[in-house]
C-alpha cells in the first residue's frame, strides 16, 4: 500500500497539475479547431498500438476532431503517473496495473480493452522438458518481480521458483538451454528464431490468468471532456478494424518504422499475424467480446484475484470505480 507522506505528496501533485486545468482547455484547440489529446503508450512503438497508429495514419482521429499525440513508452514510461497527474489525456497499461494505481489514490479508470488478454507468457527452449506450470516447482525464471502472475501460479498451483529481475535481453536465454524467461510472444520468439533458437511457450491465459491490455484515464479528463473521449474510443476502434481486416496496414507499418528505427518488415508481419492468429483485439464473440470493449464483469473477477491473493484488501476496490463501459458504442 501507499505510504501516508507518498499519498500526501502524490495529492499535492495532482493538486498543482488541476491548477493549470483552466489554462490547458483554453489550450486544447488548436488552429485548425482540432481538440488536443495525448496518448501514453506503454512501449516503443510496435503492432501491439496498431490500431492507435492505423486511425492517425489514415486520419480518423482528424475525422473526428481530435489531434491526437501518440508518445512512445519504454521499460520506464510511468504511463499510470502520467496519467494520474495529467501529463497524458489516455495511457495503454495492463488492467491489473490500473487497479493497483487506483487502490494507491490515482483516480485512474479503464475505458477500452486493447488486448482481451495479457500476450505474456514464460519462454523455453524447445528442448526444456517443462510441459505445464506445475513443472515451475523449484526452477528459476527471469521475470518482471512485481509481476501479479507470480503470485498467481505460487497459489493456484501450489509450487514456489526463484525470480531473477527481468532486463528485457536475450542473451542469457540464448546461452542456457534451461533458462526460462517471461516474455510476449507476439514479439521475442521471431528475433529468438531468427538467432537459431526454437523456442516453446506457457501462456499465462492458459493458467486463467485473464488480465486486460487496457486504455485508461484520469477521471478529471473523463468528467471534462465525456464527448471527445467517446470520439476518441470510435475512432481507436476502427483503428483496430482497419488494421487487422484491410490491406492497407502496410502504410501503418512504413509509419512505424520511421518512429522506431528497430523494426523490420518481418518483425511487424509476425507481430500483427500473431496478434490476428489468437484474436487478442477481437476476443471471443460468444463471450460477448469485441474489439475495443471491456466487461466491468471481468474487471470484478480480476478485483476478486488480487484480493484472494492478498494484493488488495477486501472492500478495498470496486470494479465499477476502476472501468467502465460509458465510452464505448453500443455492442
Amino acid at each position: 500500500m501507499m505510504k501516508p507522506f507518498t499519498l500526501i505528496l502524490f495529492s499535492l501533485v495532482f493538486f498543482l497539475a488541476g491548477c493549470s486545468k483552466k489554462q490547458n482547455e483554453e489550450d486544447r484547440i488548436t488552429d485548425s479547431g482540432l481538440f488536443q489529446l495525448t496518448v501514453q503508450l506503454d512501449w516503443r512503438p510496435e503492432p501491439e498500438h496498431g490500431g492507435l497508429f492505423y486511425a492517425l495514419v489514415n486520419g480518423y482521429f482528424e475525422a473526428a476532431g481530435l489531434e491526437v499525440d501518440l508518445v512512445p513508452g519504454g521499460p520506464n514510461a510511468l504511463v499510470t503517473q502520467r496519467v494520474a497527474t495529467g501529463k497524458a489525456d489516455i495511457g495503454q497499461s495492463a488492467s491489473t496495473q490500473v487497479m493497483f494505481a487506483r487502490s494507491n489514490g490515482f483516480p485512474l479508470v479503464s475505458i477500452a480493452s486493447v488486448f482481451h488478454y495479457l500476450p505474456t507468457g514464460l519462454m523455453m527452449h524447445e528442448s526444456n522438458p517443462i510441459t505445464k506450470f506445475e513443472e515451475l516447482d523449484g526452477k528459476t525464471i527471469m521475470a518482471r518481480p512485481e509481476a501479479v502472475y507470480i503470485p498467481y501460479l505460487k497459489n493456484k498451483y501450489k509450487i514456489d521458483f526463484e525470480v531473477i529481475p527481468q532486463n528485457f535481453g536475450l542473451a542469457s536465454f540464448l546461452a542456457d538451454k534451461d533458462f526460462i524467461q517471461e516474455g510476449f510472444y507476439i514479439a521475442e520468439p521471431y528475433f529468438l528464431r531468427r538467432e537459431g533458437a526454437q523456442v516453446k511457450w506457457l501462456p499465462l491465459s492458459d493458467a486463467g490468468y485473464l488480465a486486460y491490455a487496457v486504455l485508461f484515464s484520469n477521471e478529471d479528463f473523463l468528467g471534462t471532456y465525456p464527448e471527445q473521449t467517446r470520439a476518441f474510443i470510435d475512432a481507436y476502434i476502427r483503428g483496430w478494424e482497419g488494421y487487422l481486416r484491410e490491406t492497407g496496414y502496410e502504410s501503418t507499418h512504413a509509419y512505424l518504422k520511421t518512429i522506431n528505427d528497430g523494426l523490420t518488415d518481418g518483425f511487424l508481419e509476425f507481430s500483427r499475424n500473431q496478434i490476428l492468429q489468437d484474436r487478442l483485439v477481437e476476443g471471443d464473440p460468444a463471450k460477448g467480446e469485441a474489439i475495443g470493449r471491456i466487461q466491468v464483469s471481468r474487471i470484478e473477477a480480476e478485483v476478486k484475484m488480487l484480493e484472494e491473493l492478498d494484493l488488495l484488501e477486501p472492500g478495498q476496490l470496486r470494479a465499477k470505480d476502476v472501468a467502465t463501459e460509458t465510452f464505448l458504442p453500443s455492442p
